[in-house]
């Protein structure tokens, strides 16, 4: 799953470049990226799924300024006011096209991520980076393990770069089961993809192999809708 990337905003068009010039057939699929609260975006996302028929999977979502302060109205990254109106119009519109939600945030915002996924319990909602848990209070980190409540909420691996995060991962694994957590990073080349592999043995030593297959692919391969 090829994540739209910040630098290239809501232009999507090297996303579709790598469709188009992928190594097989229905090799990739990808995640959009769009302002949640702008009026157009709930028929900008629909045009762009019509136009890459089984290939979005999802719309990402940034909440990540910082606690207390007030959503923004613009700038690049944008963290729009999950409670407006606008953003339940996106969250509509997702959920009648069948993709997901990916939240990239900081965990003081999980209770406003558990609203939503309430008023959409058909829409699955894939929490980024292990919820960057380490940012946030041990309030907050209750507010995220919460969202495990919800059915279809999924926790992604992903960002992680020490052992140090295992007892982080246990928690998360715990509450969120084999199901429903999906190893997201792979490295940039062979070398770190290696080491990476050897950090996601060690952070999931404790579950059966079977389960990690699930972890490391088998979830998103459900998910998002492969046919193989």
């Amino acid at each position: 799953v090829l994540v739209q990337p910040e630098p290239y905003q809501d232009d999507h068009r090297y996303l579709e470049y790598c469709f188009a010039h992928e190594p097989s057939p229905k090799f990739f699929k990808g995640t959009c990226l769009f302002d949640p609260t702008a009026p157009d975006t709930p028929e900008r996302i629909s045009m762009l799924v019509k136009s890459n028929p089984d290939r979005i999977v999802a719309l990402r979502i940034h909440e990540v300024h910082k606690p207390g302060t007030p959503s923004l109205t613009e700038g690049p990254i944008k963290d729009r006011d999950l409670r407006s109106p606008a953003m339940r119009a996106t969250w509509r519109r997702v959920q009648q096209l069948g993709l997901a939600i990916q939240m990239h945030f900081l965990p003081y915002y999980a209770p406003q991520i558990g609203e939503l996924a309430e008023q959409f319990p058909d829409t699955p909602v894939l929490l980024d980076h292990l919820g960057r848990v380490p940012e946030g209070t041990s309030s907050d980190f209750e507010g995220v393990l919460k969202l495990a409540k919800l059915p279809r909420v999924y926790m992604k691996y992903s960002n992680v770069s020490s052992p140090t995060l295992a007892p982080t991962v246990r928690k998360l694994y715990d509450v969120f089961g084999p199901d429903r957590m999906m190893w997201g990073y792979f490295g940039r080349d062979q070398a770190s993809f290696e080491k990476q592999a050897e950090l996601f043995d060690v952070m999931f030593e404790f579950v059966s192999e079977d389960d990690r297959e699930k972890i490391r692919g088998r979830n998103a391969l459900k998910l998002f809708k492969w046919s193989s």
